[in-house]
């Protein structure tokens, strides 16, 4: 009914990695109150580095998150490191390093850490398998130098990203579960929304299905905060801006 804010899907990030992390598996904290865990969003123009922070509470054995703040890598996508792939490694340390600043010291090897690649480096992936091998390669070594508990990089595949990007819009738009006036954690009675993402070459939309429905092999199933979901990814190429952009070029040269 109405478009989501730019910021909104900007702060979100793949928040779903750190939720489906916290759900399944819990970080001992027997040093602070906080526990943190770095998302390192690896797009086809740029990467950026995320930090999350959650508490020992939780809302039917979900974690309740926050981010906390980002850092941008500097350079393009890693697409373009293709050629040099030790650079792309490298171009991660200023991010790290920051990040062992904003991470209390103590609390470092405790806080998980996660690559994960997306639409350029599939492309990639599909054309040229050993470039796309030695720059992840290059980036787990840089990641694993590091003080945090480096628990992968790895390429998303279109369901799985998208998955990630319907469960961070709808936890920025409370629709999994809300705060009372006294700060308590309710269930939301608000749906679920569905998600049209448009990249360059293509556009992807999400959404849940039908609770008696089956998941189709392209669709992924999420447990989160006590619930069952069923997402499913809807596929629209040639439908991305750069498509988009050369008809309508095309429609004004005829």
């Amino acid at each position: 009914r109405e478009l989501l804010p730019p910021w909104l899907v900007i702060v979100a990030g793949l928040t779903g990695i750190v939720l489906l992390c916290v759900s399944t598996k819990d970080v001992p904290n027997v040093l602070g109150f906080f526990q943190y865990g770095i998302v390192l969003d690896a797009s086809p123009s740029r990467t950026i580095l995320f930090i999350y922070q959650w508490t020992a509470t939780k809302a039917n054995k979900t974690g309740v998150i926050r981010g906390c703040s980002s850092c941008p890598v500097q350079g393009p996508g890693y697409s373009s490191y293709s050629d040099s792939p030790q650079k792309a490694g490298k171009s991660l340390e200023p991010c790290l390093n920051w990040a062992q600043n904003e991470i209390p010291a103590e609390q470092h090897s405790q806080t998980p850490l996660y690559l994960g690649a997306t639409t350029s480096m599939r492309q990639l992936n599909l054309t040229h398998p050993i470039l796309s091998d030695s720059l992840l390669a290059a980036l787990t070594g840089t990641l694993k130098s590091s003080p945090f508990n480096f628990q992968g990089a790895q390429i998303l595949s279109s369901p799985e990203e998208e998955a990630f990007n319907w469960i961070a819009v709808n936890y920025v738009l409370e629709n999994f579960f809300k705060y009372d006036w006294r700060g308590q954690l309710l269930p939301s009675r608000k749906g679920m929304v569905g998600i049209l993402s448009v990249g360059g070459t293509s556009a992807q939309l999400t959404s849940e299905l039908e609770e008696e429905k089956q998941t189709p092999k392209d669709g992924v199933r999420l447990q989160l905060y006590g619930q069952t979901h069923r997402v499913h990814t809807l596929q629209c190429p040639c439908h991305g801006t750069e498509q988009l952009r050369s008809r309508l070029l095309s429609v004004l040269i005829q």
